[in-house]
């Protein structure tokens, strides 16, 4: 048995959680040392019982290997362990993260900024807009959005990344295997098709249940710098990831809603205690600043700017721009570009703040800072 399919058996087997198996392989020398010990060492260890004790000695009864390797092949899926350089670097750093994750799709050791966007199933026209709008600005400007799949507002988060042509992972509270809602089959096959990625801790062939969703969203958050909240009930699962944020002391956001509205309730009550009042994009941003500042001095000098990517038509369109406000019809004359073009892309430039436009349809470069960002081209 190798250590990857050693950590798959722990992973699947009952009562035993990521806390007490994370001692369990610091006691012993790897996964496979673990299955091998008698019984009596690993009740040395604290929180493992006789139950637990006898279900690591009789794994095979509880886990068809096999059959689970022949699974990963015909879903296309792969296993992601702590030590893999793909593992979520900001996961690791929770009380409990996963030892095992289960992986569709592109997780890229590239650093990516995750912030989470979660919120109600039974969302208004408002909350699923703002969703939206919020995910495909964020998106746009080099953060991997994070949310659960769900109806509502996580469909929402996903579907704005996506619009803007950006990265999404969807963390499951099912196997990779199973689509929970199956409306969102589509969604799901969109997010893998765009370079996206779906996760899951659980075994494949794991049905949803109330014991998973909460597990869910505490990878959710834990993967996260921070967690945005669109609409929510006071008692729903979009406060309960909240409140692993605040546990995994990552910055928890908020978007105020109606006061005579339910959905807006749980919003509110993050808000008063303490929660980021977001009314645009620029809420959030303000909050990282100094963490922004912080990684890209790990990837070169101190203040090196945050690289963001531009399509061949946004740089043309930024390299015609000035210091001072420009005009959009000079900006089309001097690109070349269709009119059309032009808008679209002062939109996006704008969106991934490195233009600003002025009253009378005028444009102007942002600051020297984000203009040196801007040489990296997709």
């Amino acid at each position: 048995m190798t250590s990857r399919e050693a950590y798959l058996v722990l992973n699947a087997l009952p009562h035993l959680g990521p806390v007490t198996l994370r001692r369990l392989l610091e006691k012993f020398s790897g996964p496979e040392e673990v299955l091998a010990a008698p019984a009596r060492e690993l009740r040395q260890i604290q929180g493992v019982g006789p139950e637990i004790a006898r279900s690591i000695g009789g794994w095979r009864a509880h886990f068809d290997l096999d059959e689970e390797l022949r699974k990963l092949e015909r879903t296309s899926a792969r296993v992601v362990v702590t030590d893999d350089a793909e593992y979520p670097a900001l996961l690791k750093e929770i009380y409990d993260p996963p030892v095992v994750l289960y992986a569709r799709g592109s997780l890229k050791p590239d650093h990516r900024l995750n912030l989470s966007v979660v919120g109600s199933r039974n969302t208004s026209y408002y909350g699923t807009e703002t969703a939206r709008k919020l995910s495909y600005q964020l998106a746009g400007l080099g953060f991997s959005v994070v949310s659960g799949l769900a109806r509502g507002i996580d469909s929402a988060a996903h579907a704005g990344a996506l619009q803007a042509k950006g990265h999404t992972i969807a963390v499951l509270g099912c196997g990779v295997d199973i689509v929970y809602p199956p409306e969102n089959a589509k969604l799901r096959d969109q997010i893998l098709e765009a370079g996206g990625a779906i996760l899951s801790e659980f075994p494949l062939g794991t049905n949803p249940s109330r014991q998973t969703f909460p597990m869910r969203n505490r990878v959710v958050s834990g993967m996260s710098l921070g967690t945005l909240v669109v609409e929510a009930g006071r008692e729903s699962g979009a406060m309960i990831t909240a409140n692993f944020a605040n546990e995994q002391g990552r910055q928890v956001f908020a978007v105020p809603g109606r006061v005579d509205h339910a959905l807006s309730r749980g919003c509110h009550r993050l808000i008063k205690d303490g929660a980021k009042l977001v009314e645009d994009v620029d809420d959030i941003l303000f909050e990282f600043e100094h963490l922004l500042s912080c990684r890209a001095a790990e990837c070169g000098e101190p203040g090196t700017p945050i690289e963001v990517p531009l399509t061949p038509d946004q740089k043309r369109i930024f390299d015609v721009l000035l210091d001072e406000e420009t005009e959009i019809d000079q900006i089309t004359a001097r690109s070349g570009l269709a009119p059309a073009v032009v808008s679209a892309g002062l939109f996006m430039l704008e969106m991934k703040k490195l233009v600003k436009q002025l009253p009378g349809k005028k444009f102007v470069r942002r600051n020297a800072a984000l203009r040196e960002s801007s040489e990296r081209v997709i």
